[in-house]
């Protein structure tokens, strides 16, 4: 019997303790935590999540707003990077997207509970 080394391939890691790197739809769900206090629906189902950018060493998201002037947007902005950041171990940036937002953007059925048919 001999010591041989043996070349196993495995899956690439993210730069978080060498755990495999979160997937878009899993960094999805974690932000389902956020919610908009105003409405009372995540920031998934309002479509407010625009781009994420997952990369091994850093993470980015593209983010609107429901108005302009959103009185909570300091909060949600923030939420949300911490939630991306948590979910991928990773450091992560924010930006407000320029985009309007309108309700055609919510997920199917989101806009029920306003009497909305999307």
């Amino acid at each position: 019997m001999t010591d041989e080394t043996q070349n196993i391939p495995t899956a690439p890691t993210s730069a978080a303790g060498g755990k495999p790197p979160v997937t878009e739809e899993q960094v999805r769900e974690a932000l389902r935590s956020v919610v908009d206090p105003e409405l009372g629906l995540d920031v998934v189902a309002l479509g407010l999540i625009r781009e994420l950018d997952l990369q091994p060493d850093h993470s980015h998201v593209v983010m609107l707003m429901t108005t302009p002037f959103c009185p909570y947007a300091p909060q949600l902005l923030e939420l949300t990077r911490r939630a991306v950041q948590e979910a991928t171990g990773v450091p992560t940036t924010i930006e407000l997207g320029l985009d309007q937002w309108t309700p055609d953007l919510m997920e199917e059925g989101a806009g029920q509970d306003w009497g909305l048919f999307y």
